[in-house]
């Protein structure tokens, strides 16, 4: 038996913020529009978190309808999603999406939709490396979701497994990041791409998590941008430990674009889901890929240009170093001949004419003054005052 590294979760239809508290006498219809409103702000701002939750929704690829599975009873929630799910018609498929499910929850769906037990013991733990594998007539992929945090200097993370099937859609996602309910939101809004089937579904999600990387890319590059500046600024204030948690950061953002390249040009051609594949969705993957080509490529100059800083900070730390010991080195000089002429005139030996001479004195003090001045300018022409 799998253990679930979560505790138990109650099957709901509805996505519930993390921001909002829903009034008891709202209808489910209501609740819902209001949800996905509340989600999509979430997502705008690049934070969508959801609580542990189940929703099914049958997709008509012919008319591009959508049809939302209520499981609000909390005992007989998996129950009537999988009734549902049995009496699919012609032109009908479904997509169902878990949040941090639980073990009987995901269990139950693997049952009916026949998941490999490998395929569900990794959908039910998470952080998979991104892959992708053939379980029969399924096919499971999973995907690295990210977002980055400005105010923290961090990348978060989370994970999604997808099991698409030839009528059905499963995704398990694991964090407080999940693209599916913007990827939902971009097939009510084109529903000609509900007639690519469960490739549809599969394509949406693979898009938003994709912008989600270029997304984070940017802001990346703004924050190495600013430290660049702060480098090479004329403050000497030492970055170092900004610079190698920002590269900490990227080479994370690099684990989970770097190996969803190969997958997602698997699916175009030569891996196991090529014939699987429609074509007339064929190019629409194929853009995903190519803008996965392009984040990637800039998560790997990214990690480049921290590099180049890092060296740039430890360069200027050895200069401001070695700017001080020029300093010290030069103050030293400049102090030791009047200490050389005090310690001759200190020894007080009784035959020095100069202690007896009445302009000893006033001598011995031009002396170190006029030879620290010659020192002081000297330094100072040459740049190490």
């Amino acid at each position: 038996m799998i253990s679930a590294p979560h505790a138990s979760t109650t099957c709901t239809n509805h996505p519930i913020s993390a921001y909002t508290s829903w009034p008891t006498a709202v209808s489910p219809a209501t609740r819902r529009a209001q949800d996905d409103e509340s989600r999509l702000r979430a997502h705008e701002m690049g934070l969508v978190k959801h609580a542990r939750e189940m929703e099914c929704v049958i997709y008509h690829q012919g008319s591009g309808r959508s049809e939302h599975v209520e499981c609000e009873l909390p005992d007989d929630a998996c129950q009537y999603a999988l009734k549902r799910l049995r009496s699919l018609g012609d032109g009908e498929f479904a997509w169902v999406r878990l949040a941090d499910p639980s073990e009987g929850a995901l269990l139950q769906l693997a049952e009916e939709l026949g998941l490999h037990p490998l395929a569900v013991e990794d959908a039910l733990h998470g952080r998979q490396r991104p892959k992708y594998e053939r379980f029969g007539d399924v096919m499971a992929v999973a995907l690295k979701t990210l977002r980055y945090v400005e105010e923290e200097t961090a990348v978060e993370t989370g994970d999604i497994m997808m099991f698409v099937g030839p009528r059905s859609v499963l995704t398990v996602s694991h964090g407080t990041i999940d693209p599916c309910t913007e990827a939902a939101r971009r097939l009510d809004a084109d529903p000609d791409m509900l007639s690519h089937g469960p490739w549809g579904v599969l394509h949406a999600v693979l898009d938003v998590a994709v912008d989600a990387y270029s997304d984070a890319a940017r802001r990346v590059r703004a924050t190495l941008n600013r430290l660049e500046d702060e480098v090479f600024s004329t403050s000497r204030v030492d970055h170092t430990e900004s610079i190698y948690s920002l590269k900490r950061e990227v080479r994370e953002f690099r684990d989970a674009v770097q190996p969803l390249v190969p997958v997602v040009q698997g699916l175009l051609s030569g891996g196991p889901a090529e014939k699987d594949r429609q074509p007339k969705i064929a190019p629409y993957i194929r853009d995903v890929a190519d803008h996965l080509h392009r984040t990637d490529i800039e998560v790997r100059t990214l990690d480049e240009l921290l590099d180049s800083a890092l060296g740039a900070q430890q360069a200027r730390v050895g200069t401001w170093q070695n700017d001080d010991m020029r300093r010290i080195s030069a103050w030293a000089a400049i102090f030791a001949i009047p200490t050389m002429v005090a310690g001759v005139y200190g020894m007080n030996f009784e035959h020095m004419p100069e202690l007896g001479w009445a302009y000893g004195y006033p001598l011995a003090l031009g002396l170190m003054a006029l030879a620290a001045g010659a020192l002081y300018r000297a330094f100072r022409r040459n740049g190490w005052l």
